[in-house]
């Protein structure tokens, strides 16, 4: 079930295996019939098999009348092969010129819909069928005849006995995501036992417990996808019901998984605790792991209340373990229950799903591929193309070289090299997926090659074994070809060996002179690759990142959107679109992350990689914070929100790893804002998950944009300690909090509360300069520069004076004229040009800015000409005030001044 979600390649295998038998015993059933002789029963087989194989893979779903339409063309395309190949069988030369020439329209068709791509690939065997069995337009009728009895048979098969059920798929597919979140607790379990492990075997463990949380993701997709098919959610349940569950149970899994490697370097009894509510967990034994967990919560809780000196290391992610633990214990128990619809809560509108499939499975890296552009726009012209017009030339040149090498060592058996050499640029986009492609081709014809000898002696003369051999190596070739394209060529390599067997043909020789062609096409392709038209990986890999990082910044205006009450945004569906980012960025990085001959730095890859991952877990838990808490009790967080959606819009424009100041500025208004919005005393943790899900967001896209890719080692406090008062201007001790940002990353570093004298102190303090800040419930905050050494106490008293101002919802209308401005960036200034707040206006030029205090400020609107507004801001009932922001505003400000 985890392996293989919705069981959908064991369907493809049996589907592909039982369509070939079936087919196989039809044509024999026909040549029967007409009293054809022994060779021609042989071709029409054949020729039925491969019409098996590509249709059982082309009539994938539920669906009926999508195969019927579909099929409906599967002798017109093959047809059209047999045609082509007949008329220019008996010239030489103007077949080797039709061979390209095919190629070429058989990949530039794709661009019409994944039905065309098996119409191109039908087309282009029919031309190499009719070719190389040397057919004339006299033996073409009873050719199609046998094309459209398999097409009408395949089609029988597929929407009859072999038809997808949706129901039944959708519900493998959800006990598929149940056993992959099991295997995300397997692997913690893992790695939590392994505390005393070298550190080589740490990042093997860890990397093991992000691939699974990949998995996980992917069986959520598809889940999603299958969703979306006609009959597959019951009536009386919900499709987003059923996409909220399973959110919600990856996002406990992830949090178990995120500080599984902070138990791990932390107390050894925590670890084992943790390690063994991990394990309980993944042998389904919740109700044992549930009091595990609750132990491991009460020790935590015990250490947690212990003084600071004998506190043991870890306790925060062990308590944190705990609670995820307990979460999905819950969670897990609605999984696989059904997701009952409520009238009240369901929206009325068709369920749209983020994600679908391309030909069964989710899409590929081509669908990343196909908007990024080909390296040498400049000087190359067919650089300039789209995708599938540069494949077409592509395939067209490898064609036409792999048929020049070819026929150097065997003018008879080239079109191995040609096969080879067309196989590279189908479901692969870049050059290194096409060398890896080309890669493993070789290496499991080599393999196939040794089991095809061996087996064909074990089959020598026995024509019943030979096709049970060739029925099972399709079954297994396609059911593994997901898994790994090597399989598949190493089970098509024993079928070729069969069919030669059954010929009377076989000889190691001719195995091993398919190779020798297979590397020469592999070459050849991959050459062809790399300088005609090449689309670089590392380009690929940058779109997908932005697209990401596009994700998020919808995702996080989203969030604002509702804080701010201006809308009610589908978050659920916008955090599995960015966990379908993601996987599309896992899926086009993939070659990077391995030592390649040129040089990858795999371990930055991989350090990206888990940047972005975390990244996507914590704005998933933003939007279910959000979704579980009152947005008006967390308003004044909008602009924070804001603010880091433009940082990653800002970061998906100048790249990751550089600083840039429009980054770096709208990272410290978010810090502005979460600061606002921090709770002053110790038990106001209503807002918790919201505001630690946009600080590690902060921290994340921080890392992303400033620091350097490799992981750098935390700074260490070397006993320095920031202690002192919090007072009022009588002298008065205030209970509030205390805050140290680093002058260099604007990053928050520590934090105190003050007990009841107004004492606080905060401990481990890293060496440097910091800005303080403290605040107090009902005063306004105040500042100070604090510089602490290592070793030492640093004193820093605070005296917060007055109440806070009024604050309020400011909002209204930016005008260019008579006509709204959209986009524009509004930005409120304090008297000494401090920034206070800021945002963009929408499409219809709508600003708004929450929690605004009352004072003098200048509005500043950037643009042509850009608009300069001096005004004071105060509140009435109901604490709004519109100001709309135009030239005429301007006037009054200048009058005014």
């Amino acid at each position: 079930m985890a392996s293989d979600p919705g069981l959908t390649r064991l369907r493809l295998g049996g589907s592909g295996a039982a369509a070939v038998a079936s087919v196989i015993g039809v044509e024999y059933g026909l040549a029967t019939l007409v009293h054809a002789d022994g060779k021609t029963s042989i071709i029409m087989m054949m020729l039925g098999a491969m019409m098996a194989m590509m249709g059982s893979m082309a009539l994938t779903g539920p669906a009926v009348w999508p195969k019927v339409r579909t099929a409906a063309f599967f002798p017109v395309a093959m047809g059209c092969g047999l045609l082509v190949g007949s008329l220019v069988g008996a010239h030489p030369d103007l077949m080797l010129v039709g061979f390209v020439v095919v190629m070429f329209v058989a990949v530039l068709i794709r661009r019409f819909g994944p039905a065309f791509f098996f119409y191109g690939f039908m087309g282009w065997m029919g031309y190499f069928f009719a070719s190389f069995t040397h057919a004339t337009p006299a033996v073409l009728p009873p050719l199609l005849v046998v094309v459209v009895v398999a097409a009408a048979w395949i089609l029988l098969l597929n929407i009859t006995v072999l038809r997808a059920n949706a129901r039944k798929t959708l519900r493998r597919t959800v006990r598929a995501f149940s056993a992959r979140a099991r295997a995300v607790t397997r692997a913690c379990a893992d790695l939590l036992e392994e505390t005393e492990g070298a550190p080589r075997q740490l990042r093997r463990l860890g990397n093991r417990v992000r691939s699974r949380q990949a998995q996980l993701a992917e069986a959520a997709l598809m889940v999603e996808a299958w969703s979306a098919e006609d009959g597959a959610v019951p009536p009386e349940e919900s499709a987003p019901a059923l996409r909220r569950k399973l959110i919600d149970a990856q996002q406990a899994i992830d949090r178990m998984a995120a500080v599984a490697g902070a138990l791990a370097d932390g107390d050894a009894s925590f670890a084992g605790r943790a390690a063994e509510v991990a394990d309980l967990l993944a042998r389904r034994d919740d109700t044992a792991a549930e009091q595990a967990a609750r132990q491991l919560a009460n020790v935590a809780e015990q250490s947690a209340r212990a003084p600071v000196h004998e506190r043991l290391e870890g306790w925060l992610p062990a308590r944190q373990f705990a609670a995820a633990a307990l979460e999905f214990v819950t969670l897990a128990r609605e999984v696989n229950s059904p997701a009952r619809r409520d009238a009240e809560a369901e929206p009325v509108d068709e369920f749209q799903p983020v994600v679908g499939f391309a030909m069964g499975n989710l899409p590929g890296s081509p669908a990343v591929a196909a908007g990024v552009p080909a390296r040498g726009r400049r000087w190359n012209p067919l650089a300039r193309l789209d995708m599938t017009t540069r494949q077409a030339f592509q395939v067209a040149v490898a064609g036409g070289l792999a048929i020049v090498f070819g026929r150097e060592l065997s003018p008879e058996r080239y079109y191995w090299a040609v096969i080879a050499a067309f196989v590279m640029f189908t479901g692969t986009a870049t050059r290194a997926e096409t060398f890896i492609k080309g890669f493993n081709r070789v290496v499991g014809t080599l393999v196939g090659l040794v089991a095809s000898i061996g087996l064909a002696e074990l089959t020598a003369g026995d024509g019943t074994a030979a096709l049970a051999i060739i029925v099972a190596s399709i079954f297994c070739g396609f059911y593994l070809f997901r898994v790994s394209y090597a399989y598949m060529i190493f089970f098509i390599t024993i079928v070729m060996g069969q069919l030669y067997t059954v010929l009377h043909e076989f000889s190691p020789g001719l195995l091993l002179l398919r190779l020798e062609e297979t590397a020469i096409g592999a070459v050849v392709g991959f050459v062809v690759a790399f300088a005609v038209t090449p689309l670089s990986t590392r380009d690929t890999v940058r779109t997908a990142r932005d697209n990401l990082l596009a994700a998020l910044a919808e995702l996080l205006d989203a969030a604002a959107d509702r804080l701010a009450g201006s809308g009610e945004p589908d978050l659920d569906a916008l955090t599995l679109a960015l966990d379908d980012r993601m996987r599309q960025l896992t899926v086009v990085a993939k070659p990077l992350m391995r030592p390649m001959l040129w040089g990858n730095s795999s371990p930055d890859t991989r350090h990206r990689m888990a940047l972005y991952g975390a990244t996507t877990g914590h704005a998933r838990e933003l939007a279910i914070a959000l979704r579980h808490h009152p947005a008006q009790h967390l308003g004044g967080l909008a602009p924070a929100c804001r603010a880091l959606a433009t940082a990653a819009t800002r970061i998906s424009e100048t790249g990751v790893g550089r600083s840039q100041p429009a980054v770096v500025e709208q990272l410290a208004q978010a810090d502005i804002a979460l600061f606002n919005q921090a709770p002053a005393e110790p038990g106001e943790r209503a807002t918790d998950p919201f505001i630690r899900s946009l600080i590690h967001l902060r921290d994340l896209l921080r890392s992303l944009a400033v620091l350097p890719v490799t992981a750098q080692p935390e700074p260490r406090g070397d006993g320095a300690v920031v202690l002192g008062r919090i007072t009022d201007t009588t002298g008065e001790p205030l209970h509030g909090r205390v805050v140290l940002i680093a002058d260099t990353t604007q990053r928050q570093v520590a934090a105190a509360y003050s007990d009841a004298s107004g004492r606080y102190r905060v401990e481990d303090c890293p060496p440097g300069s910091y800005l303080a800040v403290a605040t107090a419930t009902g005063h306004e905050p105040v500042a100070t520069r604090v510089a602490v050494r290592a070793g030492r106490e640093t004193d820093a008293d605070f005296t917060v004076a007055g109440s806070a101002p009024d604050v309020g919802l400011v909002r209204g209308v930016v005008r260019d004229g008579d006509r709204p401005r959209s986009g524009a960036a509004v930005t409120v200034l304090d008297a000494q040009g401090g920034v206070v707040t800021s945002t963009r206006s929408d499409a219809h030029g709508h600003y708004e800015l929450p929690r605004v205090p009352a004072g003098d400020y200048t509005i500043l609107v950037p643009g042509y000409p850009p608009l300069v507004i001096r005004t004071r801001i105060s509140f009435e009932a109901g604490r709004t005030l519109t100001l709309d922001l135009d030239d005429e505003r301007v006037a009054e400000s200048a009058h005014d001044g």
